[in-house]
């Protein structure tokens, strides 16, 4: 999929959390609900960074650029060297080692570390990395005809005036890890769930997405993984761009209301 919808879809999947916990009798605060479905939404991006045109190389200039660079060769020598015999031939790492569970949760467990760890500033940095993307994703028209800095003007002020209501007691700076010292553990969440919506997406594309990596399927280490091809569509075509975008701001806004008890 795009880089709007894939950003659409982690968005309505944290919102989607939001309204599941708020029925289960454990409703997130506001921030975190917000704040969860931003990150998510800048998350369901991420995979991307194996991919030069990508949303994500853009975002941040000649740094996204060069990291994608590094990103791709990097995933193109582990596709390398765990493919098996009936793995298919490849010259690039698109949708390979970025596109499976294992770097969804690695990258999850990462910041949560990075956020336990690394205090305000750690928590500033992930928020300001995930909104940033947010906004290219789901402001993606704006965010083209503005300048980059622009957008990284309201991905870091954004994220300073987030943090700060998130640090307000009961605010959600300790949701779901309530041990002292577990404060922003769960920001590594909705990355995880951000990257999977994502791989998610693609699978439902013609190429499909290699999820399961390393569990080996059919004999395929790189299994792609999705639904019979006649179910399939083309990145950018009209399932994605007139039923699934549509579907996804409904379910979002459905989800939204939910978890703040309006419906």
């Amino acid at each position: 999929m795009m880089g709007p919808a894939h950003s659409l879809s982690g968005a309505a999947v944290w919102l989607g959390v939001g309204a599941a916990t708020a029925a289960a009798g454990h409703p997130m605060p506001w921030p975190v609900l917000v704040v969860g479905a931003l990150i998510c939404a800048g998350a369901a991006l991420a995979p991307d960074l194996d991919h030069k045109s990508a949303t994500i190389s853009r975002a941040f200039g000649p740094v996204s650029r060069a990291l994608c660079e590094i990103v791709d060769k990097l995933s193109y020598a582990v596709y390398k060297a765990t493919k098996t015999r009936a793995d298919a031939r490849r010259s690039g790492g698109h949708r390979t080692l970025t596109h499976t569970w294992v770097w969804a949760v690695l990258c999850g467990a990462g910041a949560s570390v990075l956020a336990v760890t690394g205090g305000r500033w750690a928590v500033l940095a992930i928020l300001f990395v995930h909104l940033v993307l947010a906004v290219e994703g789901l402001l993606w028209r704006a965010a083209r005809m503005s300048s980059d800095v622009l957008v990284w003007l309201l991905g870091a002020t954004s994220a300073w005036i987030l943090a700060g209501v998130l640090d307000q007691p009961g605010n959600g700076s300790g949701w779901l890890f309530t041990a002292p010292g577990q404060e922003y553990l769960w920001l590594g969440l909705p990355i995880v769930l951000g990257a999977l919506v994502h791989d998610i997406g693609d699978a439902l594309t013609v190429s499909g997405c290699p999820i399961l990596w390393p569990i080996p399927v059919g004999g395929k280490r790189w299994y792609p993984v999705g639904p019979p091809k006649g179910m399939r569509f083309r990145a950018g075509s009209w399932v994605e761009l007139k039923v699934l975008m549509p579907a996804f701001m409904l379910l979002g806004g459905v989800g939204g209301a939910a978890a703040l008890n309006f419906i």
